[in-house]
Order: structure tokens, then sequence, then C-alpha cells
């Protein structure tokens, strides 16, 4: 069974974003030291265009073949004239608002999101699924997440975008391991307490 990993970035009071969603003022964070542990750790999380301007061109894929997306994150992506933002994996956008793919590359998910991830888990392959975000999709999702990676910058934010959007549920993850960067960056990897 393969796994569904939320990996998300967030700040230290829990929030992926601004309340409308913007996180864009983590990136100052993504420095040198912290960008050589994303390209060796987890490569297939940097976007294509991304990946192009690193050099990581043909870089193999470490821990995610499919990545599945809220249709908010992925409107992150069109806004900018990318229909593809993670070329180099299998990609998913759940929503019910959009009626039909703008690429190739893109499934959309309008109905069942939750029997749509069974589905995925159950397939046979030696990587995972990443869960891009966003709050509302990994609400949805939180019974079928079975690892957190939490890159959690040095930000309060007060308010904003939560990592669940979904109601109170008592679920309990186990911490596996922890690394910490010059920049105040924590990398926090749980799994699923069964």
């Amino acid at each position: 069974m393969r796994k569904l990993t939320y990996f998300i970035a967030c700040s230290i009071d829990g929030f992926i974003g601004d309340p409308s969603g913007d996180a864009s003022s983590m990136y100052r964070f993504v420095d040198e030291e912290f960008l050589d542990y994303l390209k060796s750790q987890y490569p297939e999380t940097v976007s294509t265009a991304g990946r192009l301007q690193l050099g990581m061109h043909g870089v193999r894929n470490q821990k995610f073949d499919t990545v599945i997306q809220g249709r908010g994150s992925y409107q992150l992506a069109l806004d900018v004239n990318i229909t593809s933002p993670y070329a180099q994996l299998r990609e998913l956008v759940a929503s019910r608002t959009m009626k039909e793919s703008p690429d190739p590359n893109v499934e959309l998910v309008s109905g069942d999101v939750v029997g749509r991830v069974r589905e995925l888990k159950a397939e046979e392959s030696g990587l995972g699924i990443w869960l891009c975000g966003g709050s509302q999709l990994a609400g949805e999702l939180l019974d079928e997440i079975d690892e957190l990676v939490i890159k959690t910058y040095p930000l309060v934010y007060g308010s904003g975008m939560p990592m669940f959007g979904s109601d109170f549920a008592d679920t309990e993850f186990m911490l596996d391991s922890m690394a910490v960067f010059d920049n105040g960056v924590l990398v926090r990897t749980y799994s699923r307490k069964r």
C-alpha cells in the first residue's frame, strides 16, 4: 500500500498561507542550505519551472511519483499560465468547479476524492503520493494521510489558512525525525499512529 504524505510549508502557528492563501512570505527562507536539502531529499517537490532554473532536469524522484492538490493551490500555477506545475509527476487536481483539464498531464477529480486517493494508494509503485495542499483538501483527506512532512518557517501569522480545513478531530501522529536549519526552518516528519 502506497503512502499519502502531506508535505507542506507552514508558519510556527500552523498556517499554510495568509487569509487569502498567499504563502510568498515564506520564500525568503529558501536559502542555499535549505534548497540543497530539498534538492537532495524531495527533488520532485520543486516545480518544473524551478527544476529548469536550478539545473535539475532529469533528477530522479526520491519519494513521490504522484501529486494531488486542491483547486486553490493549482490556481496559483494557472494564474501565471502554467498548466502542469509538476510535470515530473502524475498530477491530480481536486475541483468541483473545473469541467475540463487545461493540460493532458493533469487529471481532474471532481467526485469522490477519498475514493480516488484510496485507488492511488492501492496501486503498485515504489513511490508515494504527495498531498501538496490546500487546507480544505487536507481536511477531507485527513483519515487517508499516512505521513506529515511539515516545513515550519520562523514566522507567526496570527491568522490565515490552517493546515487542515476540517472539523475538530483528535488524530495522533508520531514524530519520526526532525531537521533543523541555520535560517530557523524546521522540517518534522510524522507517521500516523496506528
